[in-house]
């Protein structure tokens, strides 16, 4: 099965910043040279968007050097702390729509990987995070699902268009996301990615599967209540990885950084 690598918000900032006492960019290359040590044969990485903290073009440049020696293609994402041109400074050959949006097609013999930008902007108002699906990006995907010639649909966004219970991240998670969910739910088989919530979840909305992971960096909390949405968790970075099976998508999330040792327990014959 072919396998895909993937890691969401990275937030990487600018050396002498942390964030809650980690090192974005430190605990990046922790994840990204684990999953190449275990899945150096993976087709491709995707990054899924919140690249950097701040969208700045010093923090982008950081980004772009740690990648420099990924052989692997690399599927870059907008996410609601990215700014486009910046980004389109740093990273020129990144793909993109003629509307501007960072969004791409990957296609493998069974699937259809689509990646989605979910920022909302020009302009970037102070402290706005929600995402946002505009009318040119909804007709870009339907194109790129009505084209998938029987393969598997993978749809990877930045926000969830759907609630997690979590209050302060679902207040600004995707703006009409119902319409995305609509479009998804008519092409069977179909499977949505998305981060932005910096936890690993599963589940299904309108009759859509998704999944979301966990972030190389600080993790979100399981708060029902809190409306704060910048509410994080120093727990262990971590990654996705994606089996593509002919008839569908297995997802596992590694945590990394743990060194626990793998054994075989002896004591008895079956499990």
């Amino acid at each position: 099965m072919e396998k895909i690598i993937v890691i969401t918000d990275l937030h990487i900032t600018r050396p002498d910043q942390d964030i809650i006492g980690l090192d974005p960019l430190q605990r990046f290359e922790m994840v990204r040279d684990a999953a190449l040590k275990d899945h150096s044969d993976a087709a491709a990485m995707i990054l899924m968007g919140d690249l950097t903290h701040h969208g700045l073009s010093a923090q982008y440049t950081r980004l772009r050097d740690a990648l420099g020696d990924v052989s692997m293609p690399v599927i870059p994402m907008m996410g609601n702390h990215d700014r486009r041109d910046v980004f389109l400074d740093i990273f020129s050959g990144a793909p993109q729509t003629p509307q501007g949006h960072i969004q791409t097609v990957m296609d493998f013999p069974h699937h259809r990987v689509i990646t989605l930008d979910t920022l909302d902007g020009p302009p970037y108002p102070a402290g706005h995070h929600t995402g946002l699906l505009c009318p040119d990006r909804l007709n870009w995907l339907q194109e790129a699902l009505s084209t998938a010639a029987g393969r598997i649909p993978l749809v990877f966004t930045h926000h969830p268009p759907f609630d997690t219970g979590i209050v302060g991240m679902d207040a600004i998670k995707l703006a009409g996301g119902a319409a995305l969910l609509d479009l998804l739910a008519d092409h069977p088989g179909a499977h949505l990615f998305c981060g932005h919530i910096h936890r690993t979840i599963s589940g299904s909305s309108r009759g859509v599967p998704w999944t979301m992971f966990k972030s190389p960096c600080h993790q979100g909390v399981m708060d029902f209540e809190d409306i704060n949405s910048s509410l994080s968790i120093d727990e262990p970075p971590a990654y996705g990885l994606l089996l593509l099976a002919p008839d569908g998508v297995i997802a596992h999330s590694e945590d990394v950084g743990l060194n626990a040792a793998v054994h075989e327990d002896t004591g008895s014959a079956t499990h």
